[in-house]
């Protein structure tokens, strides 16, 4: 397809509604995919627009009626572009309208104004240096007929940026569907909002998250605590595929600038993880905040929540070994002094007993690993948390709450530090942190409770966001969800979270359509604040190339004898 050669004229078409557009003669409705960039240059602004819809129109009811046969190749083409013709309809999502026409100079016997069509029938748009390319909301629609241009090279540029601008942190997140040009995201703005990676089962999610958390290292942009429930970021993990392959970690990639910790030793050492530090908690570092988020993975009742705060309010951090070693007399005594209800605390402590099975509970550690972990966020290190064996929703809802309660709380005080003082050297590092299985942390029901729901409605207050990571948007609240600052989805099939993912957005609608058509592979809609317009994009490949361009060292390929005995071992470790 010709690049310069207009694509069709628009004939109708409303603010609120989009435009639509027929195409020209020349041009098959089959080269038109939803998703696409498109530009329409008007008479005073250009229009930077996406495909959301391609149809089929005629011009007379008789054609339909009588249609040609398929075989009468003649008539097929002497009806095309006049009895029938395609029609598209573009979503404006970004305008640029020059200051002055004295920033613009005619060459080549184009017309002086950038818009108007010159006599050689192309539109002329040849800013110069001076110019200040600033995009902005659109407020208007182009005028009947305006034509409509495939996206160059050079409005990419416009838009998304390009990753060496010394001037912003840009990260290449992929590619336009149908041109080799990347797609960037602007990191510092990312970062500054808790986002959201979202798509069905094997649409990529863990792929997504991956570049995303090797951009931000790389650009450091931000320090990133990752809980790591399947032990997919830190180490070598399984590439979705038919054939048997793994891809490399975060710790792979930047050796001196992320640290792993396990809470399943052996776990990490099959799988071959060097320099992992272990990682314990204590019962007294459990809080009934955290024991009800787990409520629903427990068991428990509000009835024993409310006598697990009376029992917490009489022994304080020693609550819950005390309620472990308590005999059935005692509980019955407890309860006579301090109103509590025996039936609920009985069944409180037999709950609670669950927790001596889990590997990484000690009744005392011998450190206080949070703090280690604190100590290594605040020197600029990134924290991947694996889980191994102790991937189980229990586990993982309580040490991720348990871990980030105390770290938002020192963020906040670092915060309100350098409010006071204003001091450049007191503020805090910001932070991004990674959880999978969001919405079981920001459910309707618990999310006014839980840390997660502080941290996203808070913004970046207290330079801590999230990046939620989730095949069920719908299930996250909607308050939540009118918060995540930027979205990276993948296909979903499930009308709940095609709209859920639109919570907050405004034109959503007309995006819908985009979203239910995407591959099942390699391609995800990027809308939010980190990019200035919704994209539609192919993803950047995790293969060695990217682990060349974007790690601290070169990488060279394993032995085959070594990829086979690792291939083993992982294999073995996941029960295949």
């Amino acid at each position: 397809m010709n690049l310069d050669a207009p694509l069709g004229s628009v004939i109708q078409g409303s603010l609120t509604g989009g435009l639509e557009v027929r195409l020209h003669p020349d041009v098959s409705v089959e080269d038109m995919r939803v998703g696409k960039f498109l530009v329409v240059q008007g008479v005073r602004s250009r229009f930077f627009c996406m495909l959301t819809d391609v149809a089929l129109g005629i011009a007379n009811q008789r054609i339909i009626a009588n249609p040609p046969n398929w075989e009468d190749t003649f008539l097929r083409e002497i009806l095309a572009g006049g009895g029938t013709y395609g029609t598209i309809n573009l979503a404006p999502m970004l305008m640029f309208t020059p200051e002055s026409q004295e920033s613009f100079s005619p060459t080549n016997g184009k017309s002086a104004n950038p818009f108007v069509p010159s006599t050689t029938g192309l539109a002329s748009f040849q800013p110069q240096t001076s110019t200040t390319m600033e995009l902005l909301p659109v407020k208007t629609i182009p005028s009947h007929f305006s034509q409509v241009y495939e996206a160059s090279v050079e409005d990419f540029r416009r838009v998304f940026g390009w990753e060496d601008d010394p001037q912003r942190k840009n990260f290449s997140i992929g590619q336009p569907l149908d041109m080799e040009v990347p797609v960037c995201l602007d990191l510092n703005r990312f970062v500054e909002r808790s986002n959201g990676v979202f798509g069905k089962s094997g649409t990529g999610k863990s792929f997504l998250t991956r570049l995303l958390l090797a951009g931000t290292i790389r650009k450091n942009a931000a320090v990133n605590l990752i809980f790591d429930m399947h032990s997919e970021y830190g180490w070598e993990a399984v590439s979705e595929g038919k054939q048997f392959s793994t891809v490399k970690g975060l710790k792979q990639l930047f050796p001196s600038l992320v640290e792993v910790y396990t809470l399943d030793p052996e776990s990490t050492k099959r799988r071959g993880v060097s320099h992992a530090q272990e990682l314990y908690l204590s019962y007294d570092q459990i809080e009934v905040e955290d024991i009800k988020l787990c409520s629903r993975d427990l068991g428990l009742s509000e009835a024993s929540l409310d006598n697990a705060n009376i029992l917490f309010a009489e022994f304080g951090k020693s609550w819950i070994l005390q309620l472990i070693n308590m005999t059935n007399e005692e509980i019955k005594l407890f309860c006579e002094e301090k109103r509590g209800h025996q039936g609920s605390i009985t069944a409180l402590q037999r709950k609670l007993l669950r927790l001596e099975n889990l590997k990484y509970m000690r009744a005392a550690c011998p450190q206080n690993y949070v703090n280690q972990m604190l100590r290594s966020l605040e020197a600029g290190k990134n924290i991947v948390v694996e889980f191994g064996s102790q991937s189980n929703m229990l586990s993982y809802m309580l040490v991720t709450n348990m871990i980030t309660r105390r770290i938002h709380q020192h963020y906040v005080s670092k915060a309100e530090k350098f409010l006071q003082t204003k001091n450049p050297n007191d503020k805090p590092t910001q932070l991004m942190i990674t959880i999978e299985e969001a919405h079981r942390f920001l459910d309707p029901a618990t999310v006014q409770s839980t840390i997660f729901g502080t941290i996203a409605r808070e913004m970046r207050k207290y330079f801590v966001t999230l990046l939620v990571v989730d095949q069920r948007p719908s299930g996250i609240d909607n308050e939540v969800m009118s918060q995540i600052g930027t979205r990276i989805t993948a296909l979903l099939n499930d009308e709940k979270d095609i709209e859920a993912i639109f919570t907050g957005v405004s034109g959503g609608g007309a995006l819908r359509s985009v979203l239910a058509k995407l591959d099942s592979k390699q391609q995800a809609l990027i809308l939010g604040h980190a990019v200035p317009m919704p994209v539609v994009v192919r993803t950047r490949p995790y293969d060695i190339k990217f682990y060349e361009e974007i790690g601290e060292t070169a990488w060279d390929e394993k032995p085959d004898e070594e990829v086979f005995a690792a291939a083993e071992l992982a294999k073995a470790d996941l029960g295949f």
